[in-house]
């Protein structure tokens, strides 16, 4: 068992692969200024974990089933205002980005990050100071044009492109089903759709895209 840290910035860790938990809690544990608080698998763990514990900071996933992580850091800045979420997510595209930031994201770090990035995005943010890794910055700084619709785009039906745009904002299937008042399977069935009508095969493919083609900015 580790010993405690005095004065260490206790960090919670919300991902559902148990690989990257594992890695980042080895992480926060070689650094001298952190400390783990907690690892979860879920938006609704995460939640719960801050009712027992006392954390400074989550480092919060996008993609996880049930209460994704857009969701479950707005819950967070409502109920708990002082604890800062920082987002550690795949997904680089500046929509996704700037929609988490109106949300209230005091972070926005990618799994390709190292250990020292990591490191003073969790001491900047603690501090009340926002932390965006090197990527993401030089997206946001890059000027947005007027980008062409692609031709693919034209098959679809009115549900469909709103799932698309849904999903480029980096919502989950259960927050796309409420806003269009369709289910969360509904959702998942339209996103395979729009898996083989755009032939792409995963959701980053779907999200770029969704910007590429104008349906986001």
């Amino acid at each position: 068992m580790m010993p405690e840290k005095n004065d260490a910035i206790r960090v919670a860790l919300c991902d559902d692969h148990r690989l990257v938990l594992d890695g980042i809690q080895r992480l926060l544990e070689e650094m001298p200024s952190t400390e783990c608080a907690g690892a979860v698998a879920s938006g609704e763990e995460a939640l719960f974990l801050l009712e027992h514990v006392r954390v400074d900071v989550v480092l919060m996933d996008l993609d996880m089933p049930g209460i994704g992580g857009a969701e479950a850091m707005r819950r967070i800045k409502v109920r708990w205002p002082s604890v800062k979420v920082i987002i550690l997510t795949m997904h680089d595209e500046p929509a996704v980005v700037r929609n988490l930031m109106e949300q209230g994201a005091d972070g926005y770090l990618l799994k390709t990050c190292g250990r020292e990035e990591l490191q003073r995005a969790l001491e900047a943010v603690h501090q009340g100071r926002k932390h965006f890794s090197t990527e993401i910055t030089e997206a946001l700084l890059r000027p947005v044009g007027m980008s062409p619709v692609d031709e693919r785009l034209e098959g679809l039906t009115t549900r469909e492109r709103e799932v698309l745009a849904a999903l480029a904002e980096g919502l989950s299937n259960k927050e796309i089903g409420e806003r269009h008042f369709i289910s969360p399977r509904t959702v998942d069935t339209h996103r395979t759709n729009l898996m083989r009508k755009l032939e792409v095969h995963n959701l980053a493919g779907l999200v770029r895209l969704a910007i590429s083609s104008g349906l986001v900015k």
